[in-house]
């Protein structure tokens, strides 16, 4: 099962009656659009959050995989030809209330991929049509909705009719955030699973600064981040490298990275004379290899200086 965030504008009412999601295939130029060709991936199962006008106003399950389809007529114009396009069926699950991005894109954003992301910078979303939605972003969004629209309801309070009609009236969208929520971190938690697995064996069973090798302080560290990372790069052993419960948070939050010969880099946020105290020596350099380089590099680059970079940025007064 994989997740996705389709951008619906003026006609998402007509658009959810017919119980689709429809794209073009190529614009007026002949060209095609990442986020229209991202239609055809879908299939049989996937969820789609909707966003709409600044909210995610609903929730659906694709019913049957994506297939080419003419332009529904409630979405002709003047302004298109009845080109055929891509059309997934859907079963809409609306929320009773929408998830407002801007007012909690302070939880949102730390999940945002680099690449294809739905929403910009200012929490606005991005002009493209349907893209992908990461696991860590999916459980946030479900999170939020759930916050919102299901209500704990004590003994007292069922006595209430309301009340009662409340949790009625949930009881068909709290089984969608449920399973849903369980197949995304069922998937994150195989994939993780199988990855500490291989590092082990790749890695010598013991972290790769310090060699520490008592197994409950041992994490697998990716290089690429799950939320950045395709499913391939996702479970590939050398997206990453073992490393004990410090060094590890140190490597995911940019305090640490690694060159393309191995070489150790340190954040200058870390102070030289508390380099002993977490065991960082200046020329430590690791074995790796060679399918490491180009996961070390995108690390180095997205995760380590940006961390530098923002740092920088705070104390020139940039970020207020």
């Amino acid at each position: 099962m994989n997740t996705y965030i389709v951008m619906q504008g003026s006609k998402y009412h007509e658009v959810r009656d017919l119980g689709i999601i429809w794209s073009p295939q190529i614009d007026k130029g002949g060209n095609t659009e990442h986020s229209w060709e991202r239609m055809k991936e879908v299939k049989k199962g996937d969820r789609i959050f909707h966003y709409v006008k600044g909210n995610i106003v609903a929730i659906s399950i694709a019913k049957e995989d994506c297939i080419e389809s003419r332009r529904p007529l409630v979405l002709q114009s003047d302004l298109f030809d009845d080109e055929v396009g891509y059309l997934v069926e859907l079963e809409y699950y609306e929320l009773d209330k929408s998830v407002n991005v801007k007012g909690k894109f302070a939880e949102i954003l730390p999940v945002l991929p680099l690449k294809y992301s739905p929403f910009q910078e200012d929490a606005s979303g991005n002009s493209g049509y349907l893209y992908p939605c990461n696991e860590e972003l999916a459980i946030k969004l479900l999170e939020l909705i759930g916050e919102l629209n299901i209500y704990l309801i004590d003994t007292e309070q069922l006595e209430l009719s309301m009340d009662y009609i409340k949790v009625t009236e949930h009881n068909t969208l709290i089984p969608v955030i449920a399973e849903t929520e369980s197949e995304v971190k069922t998937k994150i938690r195989l994939g993780q699973q199988r990855f500490k697995k291989d590092l082990l064996q790749l890695w010598g069973c013991k972290c790769a600064l310090c060699d520490i090798d008592l197994p409950e302080l041992l994490r697998a560290s990716r290089s690429k981040p799950w939320k950045d990372s395709t499913n391939e790069e996702r479970i590939d052993p050398y997206n990453g490298l073992l490393l004990c419960c410090n060094h590890d948070a140190l490597y995911e939050n940019g305090k640490i990275a690694f060159d393309g010969q191995g070489r150790l880099h340190i954040s200058p946020e870390i102070k030289e004379e508390d380099y002993l105290k977490y065991s960082l020596l200046t020329k430590k350099k690791i074995k790796l290899n060679p399918e490491n380089k180009v996961y070390f590099k995108w690390h180095k680059r997205n995760v380590w200086s940006k961390a530098i970079d923002v740092k920088e940025e705070m104390e020139s007064g940039d970020l207020g």
